[in-house]
């Protein structure tokens, strides 16, 4: 089985404006701004051999004020940056009640089945606690961005910077690598 690193999309991989202390998604790709910082981070842990899968809730889809168009030409962008292997996404609203709408686990299950992961040691690297939610979910290891949307709940580690995120999937791969040994 395959390890896959599931990475929210939002405030890691792209910026996002903050407003009234709430992240916003960009709607449209004038608005959409790449974290160029994550690229190099993100090949490092495509050259460890971990498969990369974005995870992202995109409700404006249903609401009906996001258009496919934009969000398909957002993640054509985000393919050409970064070493991807999938972006999966969530298009419904919380009022949905849908079970791949994170925090609930479906995003997770879905790319599990599809890529064949080991949920109990794949990773989960977000800015927010619905992400680590669907991480303990699932048995997966959650690796947060220290932000004002990391909450109360469950985390398996709250680290400053996406640079101490990859830093630290690197050496639990590395200490896993040498019990097999």
């Amino acid at each position: 089985m395959k390890l896959g690193i599931f990475i929210e999309r939002d405030g890691v991989l792209n910026q996002a404006r903050v407003e009234r202390q709430h992240q916003v998604t960009p709607l449209t790709l004038d608005e959409y701004h790449v974290n160029m910082e994550a690229r190099g981070l993100l090949q490092k842990l495509k050259a460890a051999g971990f498969l990369l899968i974005v995870t992202t809730n995109q409700p404006g889809l249903s609401r009906g004020y996001q258009s496919r168009r934009e969000l398909d030409l957002m993640h054509e962008r985000l393919r050409r940056t970064f070493p991807l292997d999938d972006i999966l996404v969530c298009a419904h609203d919380e009022t949905d009640r849908c079970p791949c709408r994170k925090p609930k686990p479906g995003l997770l299950i879905e790319a599990a089945f599809k890529w064949h992961l080991d949920l109990d040691h794949s990773l989960v690297i977000s800015d927010k606690w619905q992400d680590a939610e669907a991480a303990r979910s699932t048995g997966c290891t959650s690796l947060l961005i220290k932000s004002p949307w990391v909450g109360s709940g469950h985390h398996d580690f709250v680290l400053p910077d996406l640079t101490t995120v990859v830093d630290k999937i690197l050496q639990l791969n590395t200490n896993k690598r040498a019990l097999v040994v």
